[in-house]
């Protein structure tokens, strides 16, 4: 079985905490895309914890877990991540965590040109997390990138490397006016923080062939969502990688193998970080009070997570192009406290009424249609069977699945790994 778990709205679904719920379930769980600029979430028995680049089933103990040649990994970041598990008790070794030889390395000198380009946009900065991703991408693209595998040959790393620098210097210091990299530092970086995981490193391709002829089942994690993504998210205002589940295969290694099932994540109202249009928002004490309700805080930044009602037109548009074959709809215990639960039903784009997502100037354009839907105004938390969800939640899930076409499977009730029912 080759499942991929993805967002199908702009980010934050919840997708760390279901894979969590159903890493037990597979062999493996494999990240394919995207660096250390978001973070998933865990609550399980073992504590709290957030995850920006391992994959969410590190927590169980019988899962292996790979990140994928479609990632850029900051090592400096990682290490620090797996330092933070073993505080925790939880083990990371060869034997549970495997890294392509593809994978990208984010480099100091990736989050350095991140920063610049932010500063040089002032007014008009895309908001990025300043975690070097557009950057590395773009290494990776112009063929000027330091993979995992570099790291089996230190005198091949340490020539490729001396050219790398030289060309990042035409920008950084003949462009922006900064100091330039030091090429023996950056070597100096990768031992100290890449080197350490040498024996992790692997052929996915292989690797995940081998398993799958051997029956094991993978489970495939995105990192954000639909609306982030660079081809079909809200350009420029998106991520750098593809969060398709389309994807999943050839960022894993595999694009030989096809999905079995694709399960999308939506909360059951929307949240948004950073810059970019967002034509459900809701501003004032309205938002303010669904922000801290739903505790909407970047888990990668802190930054303020903007909040809108359940967007009807993006989330139809976010389970199309991710192929969605089920849904689960996350956090649905923080609208408890609504009377009346405001949805996005419909876009007004220049005096028209719009139901399909629009792209480029157009959605800057558009003012959303609200509409109201009962609320079941008591404590759902504690609900684990579908009998156990009052009707008015049954039936705004209902409502949900109606208007974007596919079925809701899974509904989260609470933070915890446990705090969710499953409706057939």
């Amino acid at each position: 079985m080759l499942t991929s778990i993805v967002g199908t709205n702009w980010g934050d679904e919840g997708k760390g905490r279901m894979v969590d719920l159903f890493a037990s379930r597979y062999d493996i769980v494999m990240r394919y895309q995207g660096g250390n600029n978001a973070g998933h979430t865990v609550i399980n028995h073992r504590g709290k914890f957030i995850l920006n680049l391992l994959p969410s089933g590190i927590l169980s103990e019988t899962t292996v877990n790979v990140m994928g040649n479609g990632m850029v990994i900051d090592v400096e970041h990682l290490t620090g991540e797996v330092r933070a598990l073993t505080d925790k008790g939880v083990a990371v070794t060869p034997d549970n965590l495997k890294i392509s030889d593809k994978a990208v390395i984010c480099m100091p000198y990736d989050k350095l040109m991140d920063c610049l380009e932010e500063d040089r946009l002032g007014k008009n900065a895309y908001g990025s997390t300043r975690r070097g991703i557009a950057p590395v991408y773009a290494d990776k693209y112009m063929k000027k990138a330091v993979r995992m595998g570099d790291l089996l040959d230190p005198a091949a790393l340490r020539e490729k490397l001396e050219g790398v620098v030289e060309w990042k210097n035409l920008t950084v210091e003949r462009g922006y006016g900064h100091a330039p990299v030091d090429v023996r530092e950056m070597y100096d970086w990768l031992m100290q923080y890449a080197a350490p995981f040498v024996d992790h490193i692997v052929d996915t391709t292989y690797y995940l062939n081998d398993a799958h002829a051997a029956g094991k089942s993978v489970l495939f994690e995105a990192q954000l969502g639909a609306l982030r993504d660079i081809d079909f998210g809200i350009y420029p205002f998106t991520s750098s990688s593809n969060t398709i589940a389309a994807y999943a295969p050839i960022g894993a290694g595999v694009p030989n193998l096809r999905l079995d099932g694709v399960i999308g994540i939506m909360k059951a109202y929307s949240s948004c970080v950073g810059a970019g249009p967002f034509t459900c928002e809701l501003c004032g004490a309205e938002g303010d009070r669904l922000r801290e309700l739903g505790g909407e805080y970047g888990a990668a930044t802190g930054r303020p997570r903007r909040v809108g009602g359940f967007d009807v037109v993006a989330s139809r548009y976010g389970t199309l192009v991710q192929g969605c074959t089920e849904l689960a709809l996350t956090k649905l215990d923080v609208l408890s406290e609504y009377e009346r639960i405001p949805v996005c039903v419909a876009y007004v784009i220049d005096g028209e009424r719009v139901d399909r997502f629009p792209v480029g100037p157009r959605l800057d354009r558009a003012k959303p249609i609200y509409e109201y839907l009962p609320g079941w105004r008591c404590d759902i938390s504690a609900c684990r069977k579908k009998a156990d969800l009052p009707r008015a939640a049954l039936d705004y899930v209902n409502y949900i699945q109606s208007q974007v076409n596919c079925p809701v499977r899974y509904v989260s009730v609470g933070a915890e790994r446990e705090a969710c029912v499953e409706l057939y």
